[in-house]
């Protein structure tokens, strides 16, 4: 992109360009800043498509960032807890880091404990990705391109793969992914973005629904056990809007495996791939709503429970539950587990997938 700054006909709809940082191999890293109508506004950088900042209004119309991250490059090139990271190829855990495919056993990169965590350590958050940007008449946005090699971080098959961001001046964040290989190769694409619709503090007072009769308990390592167990009576159940501190501190083995909530919920679908109400998320002094929409079948649920205040960035110290996170997926370990809706991706066919974040206030 040669131009610093692109804006159309009619005001305020934007998408700027500037220089973020350089890589220790002197690769320039760029942020991408794109703004509707209303005033929201998004910030990505073309490394790791990390989503860096997300600016939202409360239900007096003022702005607030309400996603974690950092003010520069730097960070996210460490240990950043995967930060508004792009994940891939597989979002969340495959158990022990390796599957078997067509007769033939893969190791993949073990970067959590003995497990594959998030497409590894050098997954795609930690890649730069070529950018295209572009604009409409009610949208802005890019789109990322990065081709994955055959082996890398243990994956079978070259994998081409496209993400587009688009915000709308209707404050919907739309994501799209696209990829194809020319091997069978497993495929989870997905956003580990974290939210906090305050802007800081502790998120245990958001108010949450999740559209979801079942979840996939895990063992201690966080691995799905294989069944799908129904979340009535359970510290589970968000069906109807609960905070999410209510209970999560519960006498509940599985939510001392993950330390609060980190688990795989079994999305309600009408239909494969509809494009339905996943989760929806109020904060009640603010008024801020986020509802996800996307045609994944599962949707992984992170209460931030790792955060230690290790991390800090955009002028505040992200403690325990300092975040949320709502991530669009297939169920982990799947390809480890054959009851589990199919990650594989074949030569000839092609992987999509589309999510809609959709922000509000609420009076």
């Amino acid at each position: 992109m040669s131009a610093e700054q692109f804006t159309n006909e009619i005001q305020d709809l934007s998408l700027q360009q500037s220089v973020f940082g350089h890589l220790d191999d002197g690769q320039v890293i760029h942020l991408y800043t794109l703004r509707n109508r209303q005033g929201m506004l998004v910030k990505v950088t073309d490394f790791g498509a990390i989503i860096t900042e997300l600016h939202a209004p409360d239900r007096h119309g003022v702005l607030a960032d309400v996603t974690l991250g950092f003010a520069d490059l730097q960070p996210y090139t460490g240990e950043s807890s995967f930060f508004g990271a792009l994940i891939g190829r597989y979002g969340n855990r495959i158990a022990q880091g390796r599957f078997a495919l067509d007769g033939k056993l893969y190791q993949l990169d073990r970067n959590n404990g003995d497990n594959h965590l998030h497409g590894g350590s050098g997954g795609f958050y930690k890649v730069k990705w070529d950018v295209t940007p572009f604009q409409k008449r009610n949208s802005v946005g890019l789109s990322l391109r990065y081709f994955s090699e055959d082996g890398e971080q243990g994956y079978p098959g070259n994998l081409h793969v496209t993400v587009t961001y688009e915000l709308d001046d209707d404050n919907q964040f739309h994501i799209r992914y696209h990829a194809a290989t020319d091997q069978a190769t497993p495929v989870n694409l997905t956003q580990h973005a974290y939210f906090n619709l305050a802007g800081r503090g502790a998120i245990l007072g958001h108010e949450v629904m999740i559209n979801a009769d079942a979840y996939t308990p895990v063992d201690a390592g966080l691995i799905p056990t294989g069944v799908l167990a129904p979340v009535a009576g359970t510290a589970f159940d968000f069906r109807r809007a609960t905070a999410i501190g209510a209970r999560i501190a519960d006498d509940d083995p599985q939510l001392a495996y993950g330390q609060g909530y980190d688990h795989n919920f079994v999305l309600n679908k009408a239909a494969a791939k509809e494009v339905s109400l996943a989760v929806r998320v109020h904060e009640p002094v603010s008024g801020r709503v986020l509802e996800l929409w996307t045609d994944e079948p599962g949707l992984q649920f992170y209460s931030g429970n790792f955060l230690d205040g290790s991390l800090s960035g955009k002028g505040q110290t992200y403690a325990l539950h300092g975040g949320f996170c709502i991530e669009p997926q297939h169920f982990p370990d799947s390809p480890n587990q054959p009851a589990f809706p199919s990650t594989i991706l074949r030569p000839g066919e092609e992987y999509r997938s589309n999510s809609i974040y959709r922000f509000s206030a609420q009076a």
